[in-house]
């Protein structure tokens, strides 16, 4: 999770594209921090069990309310309704006030 502040967004967009490259573009990205707020200490223990239900139901949960497409965050952003896909490998950043950074990821086995 985090800010859903524009630079955040755009720093994280940066972050992904960093690291994956290209495959940056084939992945399906989402906030899940739109549909269930921030819960604070919770939030990241509700990211986790997105990302499992994720891989269990093969469908990616939406960025809710997505409605302007920033240029900067050109990533395939899954806006207002769950997409069905496989999915194998799920990963959740969360990004915390005081530049406390933590990245989760979880694979299909």
């Amino acid at each position: 999770h985090g800010t859903g502040t524009k630079s955040n967004d755009q720093t994280e967009t940066a972050a992904i594209k960093r690291v994956f490259g290209n495959h940056a573009y084939s992945m399906s990205i989402s906030s899940t921090k739109s549909t269930h707020a921030h819960c604070l200490g919770a939030a990241s223990a509700l990211e986790m069990i997105a990302c499992v239900m994720a891989i269990q139901e093969d469908v990616v949960p939406p960025t809710a309310n997505y409605r302007e497409p920033d240029p900067a965050c050109d990533l395939d952003i899954t806006p207002n309704v769950p997409r069905e896909r496989k999915v194998r490998v799920a990963m959740s950043n969360a990004f915390a006030m005081g530049g406390t950074n933590a990245v989760l990821a979880f694979r299909q086995v």
